[in-house]
């Protein structure tokens, strides 16, 4: 037979808030313990990306301040609030607009130089 066991709060209803385990005391007695809810974790900041950022645990907001910087970060340019996927995109994005510009100003010198002649 199964020994039974009551809820140790007034909500009396299997909801997502309501989650327990049950432990076994070390005096015999069988209890629960209350889970809490799971966090959804950190996303994505870029606009239509929302990926979760990986290296970064999934904790309850108020969770958050109880952890280090170092653990809310991954260390990298834009660490807590970008995946390494914008990140990269928005390097190259850089890089190819630079090169573009060198590009522009070649093709602008070449131009002016036969006028000259």
């Amino acid at each position: 037979m199964v020994q039974r066991v009551t809820y140790r709060r007034r909500k009396s209803f299997r909801t997502k808030s309501n989650t327990v385990r049950k432990v076994k005391t070390p005096g015999g007695k069988l209890v629960l313990h209350y889970m809490g809810k799971k966090g959804a974790g950190v996303k994505c900041g870029d606009s239509g990306c929302d990926k979760p950022i990986h290296g970064i645990p999934q904790l309850r907001p108020s969770e958050y301040a109880r952890i280090s910087k170092r653990q809310k970060r991954v260390s990298r340019a834009y660490g807590g609030s970008r995946c390494a996927m914008c990140v990269r995109n928005r390097i190259v994005r850089a890089f190819l607009i630079e090169e573009n510009k060198i590009v522009k100003k070649v093709l602008k010198a070449k131009a002016a130089e036969p006028a000259s002649k």
